[in-house]
């Protein structure tokens, strides 16, 4: 017997089995990981309906995907609407189908992209960190305000965020494999899937943003053949292949789509100042600062530990994959850096933006607890599990809030549209667009929206009449349909065979319209009512001229 060669196979043996256990920990770490998030996310988003406007369109386009079974043209009252890719008009769409029309649904695919942004954040740290410290992060990130807000929230910016996270973490991948020797094309691969999905959920942002933080992390070691290893063709040919069917059959389809849904939407918006929301270049510090409390206090002591007459911290490696952590600050600081400072450039800023800078944030936060755990801290646990529950606490507080005072919905009105409405009758929103209704009231022809369209403000302006006319231009007919001027209302009710016509106005214009002069609404929802003008009801006004004008 050759004792020293089974000495060896032993050990082999041994060395598989540990390995296997360790994978099998892995996978029953992160399977936790998943399900407590997507529990933690999901169990309040019923709570409350879609609020307007964002809610409402997003999903409701979504909903109109479903009803009509076009599935790739997204539009607003029937009427193509390109401000943004389909992807999350598809995944709603398929949400919808399963789990019905219902505030949940709508959010559903929200809280997956937050679920799966923390899970497989969680796996990247795993690999290439510390266990504790991948731990500590997703804890971080999973229990704050700004993610659980974010995930709260049906429409596209938790989605286009967890992609850009996503393809970042592929493509940091696809570098440490090729530094340890390993195979990495699948890595580089899935990096270009994912920032083609990135791209069908927002554009090209979903391309810029990683492919930015990717670059200046690696500009910052001088690994510039890895920057050449990741420009790879066949992932190239794979990200076109995926993104280009959807714009050429849009392009063949309405002639004029690549220049508003490229130049106009991707590069105009970018630079121009007229839209809505401006705020100054340092709008997102304290914003940022302030949703991720009580984490984000722990802010001040990172910049102590780490600052310029500190000794850096890095903790020893315990598994060949971990990589060296300087390296690994980096990433985060790349990625931190780009998304704050790309979305800081332009004037017109939204909260949900920046929801990308997360991670990145939360590996920071946990260094902190992970100094003072090396120092033998006593506390550290106990004061990671007080800022867990006080942010428990904000989320909750948050939709405890939401149900005390209701915000801005039409889902009462649609309610009893649903109930009194008879096939035939028709829709009519006067100085407004609630995108929720037709979701609600399961309203399935088009909806008559009336304004001063000759306004040349709506083309000015970043609102639903600008959306509504954009999308009026690639079916002009269509929109001469449901885009009215006030005086083609007053003409449709003055005649004597007008369908029944239920018509949604603000309550403090219902007097300027002379077809609801003396009627009261049989229906209202906070500042917004609903009233019903039958075919036989006499309406005031009747041959006199009105104004085009909606004072």
């Amino acid at each position: 017997m050759n004792l020293p060669r089974f000495c060896r196979a032993g050990r082999r043996l041994v060395d598989v089995a540990e390995s296997a256990w360790q994978r099998l920990q892995a996978r029953a770490a992160w399977g936790g990981v998943a399900a407590f998030t997507f529990v933690w996310l999901a169990a309040t988003t019923w709570a409350y309906p879609l609020l307007l406007p964002d809610e409402g369109r997003y999903v409701g386009v979504a909903w109109h995907m479903l009803m009509s079974g076009d599935y790739l043209t997204p539009r607003l009252d029937g009427m193509p609407f390109f401000h943004k890719p389909p992807l999350f008009y598809w995944l709603t769409a398929g949400s919808l189908a399963v789990f019905g029309d219902n505030a949940w649904a709508g959010r559903l695919v929200s809280v997956l992209a937050a679920t799966v942004m923390v899970t497989v954040f969680y796996l990247f740290l795993r690999r290439y960190a510390r266990v504790s410290a991948a731990g500590r992060a997703v804890l971080i990130l999973a229990v704050q305000p700004f993610l659980f807000g974010a995930a709260h929230y049906a429409n596209l910016d938790m989605l286009v965020a967890a992609l850009i996270s996503l393809t970042v973490m592929a493509g940091a991948d696809a570098v440490f494999r090729r530094e340890q020797q390993r195979p990495d094309r699948a890595a580089i691969l899935g990096m270009y899937v994912l920032a083609a999905a990135g791209f069908l959920a927002k554009g090209l942002i979903g391309v810029v943003l990683p492919g930015g933080v990717l670059f200046f992390w690696l500009l910052g070691r001088r690994q510039y053949r890895a920057m050449g290893r990741l420009l790879w063709w066949p992932g190239i040919l794979l990200f076109l292949a995926l993104i280009l069917p959807w714009m050429v059959v849009m392009q063949a389809r309405y002639p004029g789509f690549f220049d508003y849904y490229i130049v106009y939407q991707h590069f105009q918006r970018f630079l121009e100042t007229g839209f809505n929301n401006p705020h100054p270049f340092w709008f997102y510090v304290p914003v940022i600062l302030g949703l991720t409390l009580p984490w984000s206090i722990q802010l001040w002591r990172w910049l102590y530990l780490h600052g310029p007459l500190q000794a850096d911290f890095v903790p020893p490696a315990h598994r060949p994959e971990q990589v060296d952590r300087r390296v690994l600050r980096g990433l985060m600081l790349s990625w931190l850096a780009v998304v704050l400072v790309f979305f800081s450039i332009p004037s017109s800023k939204l909260v949900g933006y920046v929801i990308a800078v997360l991670p990145p944030l939360a590996w920071f936060i946990q260094e902190t607890f992970e100094q003072r755990k090396e120092e033998t801290a006593p506390n550290v646990r106990r004061s990671l599990v007080r800022h867990a529950l006080v942010a428990l606490g904000i989320c909750l507080l948050a939709v405890v809030v939401l149900l005390a005072f209701p915000q801005r919905s039409s889902k009462p009105l649609a309610q009893v549209l649903a109930q009194s409405a008879a096939p035939g009758d028709r829709l009519v929103m006067f100085n407004q667009f609630a995108y929720d209704v037709p979701m609600y009231a399961d309203w399935r022809t088009p909806v008559v929206v009336v304004t001063n369209w000759d306004d040349p403000g709506v083309l000015r302006g970043d609102d639903w009449r600008r959306e509504l006319a954009d999308a009026a231009a690639f079916m002009p007919d269509h929109g001469a349909e449901v885009l009215w001027l006030p005086s083609r209302l007053h003409d449709a009710l003055c005649r004597p065979d007008h369908p029944t016509t239920w018509l949604m106005a603000w309550l403090d214009e219902a007097e300027r319209l002379p077809a609801l002069a003396g009627r009261a609404p049989v229906a209202q929802s906070r500042k917004m009512g609903l009233w019903r003008i039958g075919a036989g009801d006499a309406v005031s006004g009747c041959g006199e001229t009105p104004s085009n004008a909606p004072e």
